[in-house]
This record gives C-alpha cells, structure tokens and sequence, in this order.
C-alpha cells in the first residue's frame, strides 16, 4: 500500500513518468491510479485533442505507438491510457524501440490486468528504465479492515469495529464493491457520528443481528438458541447468506482459536497480533477458548471439512444446507 500511495502523492504533486505499466491481479488499484491520472494531468479543456483511450482486444501496437510519438496540441502533455493491455502481451515487442527513448511530452499507461509482464522481453526492459512498474496484488480478508477505515478516515468519516467487520464479512474482498456501498453511506451519513452497524443494516441491508459475526459468537459462547435462530434466518435468506461463506467463516474461527491455545499470553494486544485481528474482537475470541478445548476445536475443524463436502453433494443428498448446518453445530456445540 505504501508504494501505491506514493504513486497517488506523486501524480497530485504533478511528477510523472511517461510510462506506467500497471500489473496484475487486483484490478481496483490499477483502476485507480489509472483514473488519477486521467484527472489529474490535463484540465478539461486540454482533453478533447490530448486525451486517448485505446482497448487491447481492438488496438494495434503500432497505432499506440504512432500516436505517442505526436507533440501535444496546446497542452504540457497528452495522455493516452491502454486498458485491457495485456491482450496486446504477445505483440509488445513493437513497443521496444519507443521504449527506449519515451516520449517526454507523452503520459502512456499500460492497464496489464490479471498478467505479468515476461521481464526477459527487450520491451519491458526498456521500459522499467524509463517508466514505472507498479503490480497490483489483492488484499487478504485480515487487511479488509483497515483499508476500509484508511478509506472512510480519507473522506473524514470514522466507523465502529463490528460495522467495519459487516462489511468484510457481507462484501469479501471485492475492492470495488466496498468502495461503491462506502459511497453510498456516505451520502447519508454525518461526519459527526461513527458508522455504526445500525447504519450498515438501514443502508446496505445486512442484519446485524443476524450474519456470521453473530453465528462464529453464539458458537463460542454455546448458546444453542441464538445459533438455531441465526441458522433458521439463513435458511430462510439463503441468497443473502451463502452457506459457501459461513462455512468459511467458521473453518477460520475454530483454527483462531487453535492459534490462541498454541500461545501462553492470552493478553489482548498478543492474542490480535497472534490472530491477526482488531483488539476489539479479542474479548469474543477468549470466550470461544474458554468454551473449547484444544481438542474440541480440532474436532470443530473436521466437522465443518466434512460439512464443506456435504454441501457440494458428497454423502448428503436432498438435505437442505440449513439442515446441514444445523447438524453440524449440534455436534461442535455438544460436549
């Protein structure tokens, strides 16, 4: 993330390359820097005559190349922005000998998504001497969190922990799809007052009462009731609520709990560091270990593998998927 920021810093402070070559396989931060350039490097008027846009799967090399090497029409720049590049990956060698020496005048950006660039190739060789590789790798869900609140802190907005956990859970890692909802909250939400997960559950309907949050500490804490409701409100919203992602959910939290039993120091701060989540959830967490042995949350590990099976047809045929789940917490849950 830091080099992606200091590529955003600079592009606001106007120091640019005249080649960026943006990689792999997170598209949100490739759209990104992407956009910050084509608003940043030419005001609006200046657009119309220096402004391109090319498409991999419907351009030449050679028509690329053609028109970075014009002069810019009353302007400091041109910008000529290749989306879809790495449908050109087989041809950019014809880009080799413009790569040598840019154009100074010319802003060419190369989106490479979902690919890397064959380093061995003369072309890009030439342009790492000149321009700027920046790869682009996806988040992992436990670094969800704080690039949510680094995103709603940059527009001046703060939210609780748990809101911020809705949203990880409900959306994953879909970049793009957290960033849209963001936008959406914060349309209704005043800067004065923290998102809370009552704010998640009136704009963006997930419930907050019931989700797998909720379910991962009605397990932990054992309380059969509140599990049975949580599975029943699933059963009945099954599209809002994919079996595939609570199975998920909590396969994790029983290796957590794992984890924690490994350690002596069951102090908060140690716990996150060790588990690799916000302090605030610790206290939850310690409840599940105190609840489950060692040996329990072993045994919790194989039932939800087996139930993992089970949902995809192996040894369970016409059994609902809320049927399955509950079978499989009765068997954690009793001792």
């Amino acid at each position: 993330m830091s080099d992606l920021n200091k590529i955003l810093s600079d592009i606001s402070q106007r120091k640019f390359k005249p080649v960026y070559l943006l990689y792999g396989d997170e598209p949100f931060f490739i759209d990104q820097i992407s956009k910050a350039i084509e608003d940043t490097v030419l005001d609006e008027a200046e657009r119309g005559f220096n402004q391109m846009v090319f498409y991999g799967k419907d351009s030449k090399v050679e028509e690329i190349v053609e028109c970075a090497k014009r002069f810019p029409m009353m302007a400091p720049y041109q910008v000529i922005i290749v989306k879809e590049a790495q449908h050109l990956s087989s041809k950019m060698d014809g880009m080799s000998q413009y790569m040598a020496q840019p154009s100074e005048t010319t802003i060419l950006v190369l989106c490479y998504k979902y690919k890397k660039p064959d380093n061995r190739l003369k072309v890009f060789k030439n342009m790492k001497k000149h321009g700027l590789f920046f790869e682009s790798k996806p988040l992992y869900e436990n670094k969800m969190p704080q690039w949510i609140n680094g995103m709603l802190q940059s527009k001046g907005y703060r939210i609780e922990p748990k809101a911020t956990q809705m949203l990880v859970e409900f959306l994953g890692t879909d970049l793009g799809r957290i960033k849209n909802e963001i936008d959406k909250l914060a349309i209704v939400q005043d800067k004065t007052a923290p998102i809370t997960p009552q704010t998640i559950e009136d704009n963006i309907g997930f419930s907050k009462d019931y989700n797998n949050f909720e379910l991962r500490n009605a397990i932990g804490r054992r309380d059969a009731l509140k599990t049975h409701r949580i599975i029943n409100y699933f059963g009945e919203n099954p599209k809002d609520n994919p079996l595939v992602l609570t199975v998920a959910t909590l396969h994790s939290y029983f290796v957590q709990l794992l984890k924690i039993h490994g350690v002596k120091d069951h102090s908060k701060n140690n716990v996150a560091r060790v588990v690799g989540i916000n302090p605030y959830f610790v206290d939850e967490l310690l409840i599940g270990v105190r609840n489950y042995t060692m040996k329990d949350c072993s045994r919790a590990v194989s039932l939800i593998r087996e139930l993992d099976l089970k949902t995809k047809g192996m040894g369970a045929y016409q059994v609902s998927h809320a049927d399955l789940l509950k079978e499989s917490m009765v068997k954690i849950m009793v001792h």
